[in-house]
């Protein structure tokens, strides 16, 4: 007997603040203007995706003391643009990042209950943490926590905010005009968490919401983010975009989900996917290479360069040799408070690869920042793109992917308009919503469904 088959679940990200942008293309428009954020959001939704997906940064990027500017710089906050989209939009979800390092609970699910209430049930969290001191000084705090401390706080402060939805069953309001009856329950909202980082009483003062809490995305991928995700989260980011790598990280996180009393179904793996489509796939391999050399200017390989070595290397011609310097593998930093850091934890080593590789292939150092870059995921016609993403979901590689577009806010469009169809008449994609809600969209049931589910067994 065959294998039914998955559906495909579809999301969007508006990569507002990442290296993935074009933003000196002609065609790129405003990355803080509402009506960037309404037309990429309506353009999902017209795809039917699931939701769309805000990131977070709570500190300018910098290098050498100075605002990195290669990116786009700044973000409108979270919460107001994702409700801002609620009024735009009918069926999208909208997912936010939010930190649990530098927040309270309190306020948190105060605001994500505000937001499922004003959207009808579509709104989603992603929780992270934050792992550098660069940005908690923009906070009372000032520094971060080690890491094994982050994930215990993050453990401990969705907790608490369960513990907040939950503090409202959801019958309480009666507001029955004869007898004048408001409230049920005079104790509706009381709730007491006393732990290890919060220690809390009183009432939460927005009831029930129809999702009765955000549906939860975590996006970790260390062996204590993978188990964190297991343990509660609804869905996981995943940055494992290709076949053999993502199906090893399905297999290992869904594994972890019996431990905790939990379905197979009850965790989505979402890699996020970068795209590039022609007419052909010819077509679509030199608009791809095109890309590359934009989002990769002279100035970026330099920037990028400097991330291992540790250096001011403005001097250096992008189009000519590495440098023969080796580089400073000192504790402070050129790129403080930069991912990038943190993945060339050896730079000597990485310098040495480096410099092989460039010599074998006689490549500049442009050339080599961009054939060792993040390259797009998917490339191709729409019949190609859309049969090797359907390959990749029934493979278990994933259950769908979350799409970053390098054009915004119309990169989407074309996906929307070429490759869905084609993943409708497969099969395996959604010609209309099944649900008002974003548990809905993604099969997830509702907390206390899933609640009384497992009290009944």
């Amino acid at each position: 007997m065959s294998k039914p088959l998955k559906q495909i679940h579809l999301a969007a990200h508006f990569p507002g603040v990442n290296n993935t942008t074009v933003w000196s293309d002609p065609a790129a428009g405003s990355h803080i203007e509402f009506s960037s954020f309404a037309h990429f959001a309506r353009t999902a939704e017209r795809a039917r995706f699931d939701f769309l997906f805000l990131a977070e940064g709570l500190r300018l990027r910098e290098q050498g003391g100075k605002i990195y500017d290669l990116d786009v710089v700044g973000r409108p906050d979270t919460f107001t643009v994702l409700a801002a989209l609620a009024a735009v939009t009918d069926h999208l979800g909208l997912t936010g990042t939010i930190n649990s390092t530098f927040n309270e609970p309190y306020e948190v699910a105060r605001q994500f209950a505000s937001l499922d209430h004003l959207s009808g049930g579509r709104a989603a969290w992603n929780v992270v943490t934050s792992w550098d001191a660069f940005t908690g000084e923009n906070f009372r705090r000032g520094g971060f926590l080690p890491q094994d401390e982050r994930y215990s706080r993050a453990k401990e402060f969705l907790a608490t905010t369960h513990e907040l939805f939950d503090s409202w069953r959801g019958d309480e309001i009666l507001a029955d005009q004869a007898s004048g009856t408001f409230l049920s329950d005079a104790r509706a909202g009381a709730f007491v968490h006393q732990g290890q980082h919060f220690d809390i009483e009183g009432r939460f003062d927005v009831p029930r919401s129809p999702q009765g809490r955000p549906v939860i995305f975590q996006a970790g991928d260390s062996d204590e983010g993978r188990e964190f995700a297991a343990s509660g989260a609804d869905a996981i980011f995943s940055r494992y975009a290709t076949l053999k790598e993502g199906q090893e990280f399905y297999t290992d996180v869904k594994s972890r989900l019996a431990k905790y009393g939990r379905g197979h179904d009850e965790l989505k793996i979402l890699p996020a996917a970068s795209f590039v489509l022609g007419d052909t796939d010819a077509e679509a391999e030199e608009l791809a290479r095109q890309v590359r050399r934009q989002q990769v200017s002279g100035a970026t390989a330099i920037k990028h360069l400097e991330f291992v070595w540790n250096r001011d290397l403005s001097s250096y011609d992008p189009e000519g040799p590495l440098p023969d310097i080796d580089p400073d593998p000192g504790e402070h930093h050129i790129a403080r408070g930069r991912a990038q850091v943190r993945m060339y934890r050896d730079p000597l080593a990485t310098a040495r690869e480096w410099r092989e590789r460039a010599a074998a292939n006689n490549w500049s150092i442009r050339d080599l920042v961009i054939e060792t870059g993040n390259r797009q995921n998917f490339v191709g016609s729409p019949a190609t793109v859309a049969k090797t993403i359907d390959d990749y979901v029934q493979a278990d590689a994933s259950d769908g992917f979350i799409l970053v577009p390098h054009i915004t806010p119309t990169g989407l469009d074309g996906f929307a308009d070429r490759v869905v169809p084609l993943l409708q008449e497969r099969g395996v994609y959604r010609t209309e919503y099944e649900g008002p809600t974003l548990r809905d969209h993604l099969g997830l049931a509702h907390p206390d469904a899933a609640r009384e589910e497992r009290a009944a067994s």
